[in-house]
């Protein structure tokens, strides 16, 4: 367990700058840098063949950006579409040295935060819902724990790519059965 202490703010420590937003009843947060903008939620267009966890594609400003659904991507049921719901427009590093956009849907956003490196704990190994790797670390706000979520994990581009190349495949290849 490590030591907490409450008067490193302002003295020079690094910090996890991050938005935090609820999903489901919990409370997780993303740093900062990996979000260009959160939007209000404005109808997704379907794609067919995709993973469960992409609920489709928006139109932003001309550029078509996916949309997961982090909660199925966690393991969890269907994000529930309500007027609180909004889209964080990620900017995420590709394979090609590139960035691509996706946005990934909010049950609703909290706050911006510096938390002091020393007030978050490691991800925990066992008992979490969610995959290890996904957590960047947990941290209390107003004494409930927060999940800072390891984006580069929990969406990575190719990972999410060969999923959805997966799902299209198995789509092509029922297809050819029924032929």
């Amino acid at each position: 367990m490590k030591e907490r202490s409450d008067s490193a703010a302002g003295h020079g420590e690094s910090k996890f700058h991050c938005v935090t937003f609820i999903l489901g009843q919990d409370l997780f947060g993303i740093q900062i840098n990996f979000i260009r903008e959160i939007i209000e939620l404005d109808g997704i267009t379907q794609v067919p063949m995709m993973p469960s966890f992409v609920r489709g594609i928006i139109n932003l400003r001309g550029s078509v950006v996916p949309v997961i659904d982090l909660s199925i991507r966690f393991g969890r049921g269907l994000t529930e579409l309500k007027p609180s719901t909004c889209v964080a427009i990620l900017s995420l590093p590709g394979q090609d040295s590139g960035y691509h956009e996706v946005g990934i849907l909010l049950d609703a956003v909290c706050e911006v935060l510096e938390i002091p490196e020393s007030e978050i704990d490691p991800s925990p190994t066992f008992g979490a819902n969610i995959r290890g790797d996904f957590i960047q670390g947990i941290a209390t706000i107003n004494e409930r724990f927060a999940i800072l979520l390891n984006v580069q994990q929990a969406l990575s581009v190719s990972e999410l790519s060969a999923m959805a190349e997966t799902v299209a495949q198995q789509h092509f290849n029922d297809d050819a059965e029924v032929s």
